[in-house]
């Protein structure tokens, strides 16, 4: 499994992956019910209300009743689907989903766009960077956060099959496709080798996952061996995953769009402290909020590009 033959086929936004999920789900299953706070069109639902308008609910700039709403809605054996962009729908409302989706461990689905610094020029106060820390240290809430328009599409209607609290957590900006339309190893807390090597372990979700590609790539032109885990599941934790990676490797850096405090890094972090010690490096985001810019230009001076990938990969080698 070499780095060297991912490709990508196609670019789209991972939010559209959403959309056609969601809608897939719909046709499947008459009980699945879409909820939105006066974002459709950025959430890419307009097919999901055209063939089904009875089972949509716009709530409006009211992010808090949504949550409210959902919550009902799941006592009646629906299957609610929250949507709108990060920031709302986990901080404004982290009140509402502790104690009505959490604490009762109701099968509501909450699924964000506009995640991270790619939402680009809205700025700071919608580019939330805390969301994945904030949703996995809730009790019964499982985290998801897919890599592609493709994986997001199949992420959509995993999360909505499987019982339970549930953040899925996806973007605005137009990205490579590079997984599988119809993956079969798929699976919700299972992580994927996209790569086996022998000197070092990269760990990343989200966008991310495709800077850890191109970074293994340029890795392995060095002599530099890598493997590479799309951990598309930050709760539950694949630990099996990352212990038998690291064990063989000796090392790992972890990528992620978010805070570096509460993230990827640091769950990864936690699995090495309790069972294995390494060295770890990790890349994400250093205590700061955002900015308005574009995607590329915020990934740039935010440290998240492949060359800061790179530079942590030969970082953590020299620890070894």
């Amino acid at each position: 499994m070499s780095l060297q033959n991912i490709t990508y086929t196609d670019k789209k936004d991972t939010r559209s992956g959403f959309g056609v999920g969601i809608h897939e789900a719909g046709k499947a299953n008459e009980n699945v019910v879409a909820l939105c706070a006066d974002l459709i069109g950025s959430l890419k639902l307009e097919k999901f209300i055209e063939d089904f308008p009875e089972r949509f609910i716009q709530t409006g700039i009211a992010e808090a009743n949504m949550i409210g709403i959902a919550a009902g809605l799941a006592i009646g054996d629906k299957i609610p689907v929250a949507t709108t962009f990060a920031n709302f729908g986990t901080g404004r409302v982290y009140d509402q989903i502790r104690q009505s989706v959490a604490y009762s461990d109701k099968n509501v689905k909450i699924c964000c766009s506009h995640a991270g610094l790619t939402l680009g020029e809205d700025g700071a106060t919608h580019q939330i960077l805390e969301d994945i820390g904030l949703m996995k240290m809730l009790p019964h809430m499982t985290v998801v956060v897919p890599c592609d328009y493709n994986q997001t599409r199949l992420a959509t209607k995993a999360i909505i099959e499987k019982v339970g609290p549930t953040y899925l957590r996806f973007g605005r900006p137009v990205w490579p496709i590079f997984t599988p339309a119809e993956d079969e190893t798929f699976q919700i807390g299972k992580a994927q080798f996209l790569s086996k090597g022998t000197d070092v372990t990269i760990i990343a979700c989200g966008h991310l996952v495709w800077h850890a590609v191109l970074a293994g790539q340029e890795l392995e032109k060095r002599g530099i061996s890598v493997e590479l885990i799309n951990m598309h599941t930050i709760k539950p934790l694949d630990e099996e995953a990352i212990l038998t990676s690291v064990k063989k490797q000796g090392c790992v850096v972890t990528a992620e769009e978010h805070q570096q405090n509460g993230g990827l890094g640091e769950s990864v972090a936690s699995v090495l402290s309790r069972h294995h010690l390494a060295p770890i490096e990790m890349v994400a985001v250093q205590d700061t909020f955002g900015e308005s810019g574009t995607p590329d230009q915020l990934l740039e001076k935010y440290g998240l590009m492949p060359k800061d990938i790179i530079e942590k990969v030969e970082k953590v080698l020299a620890r070894k």
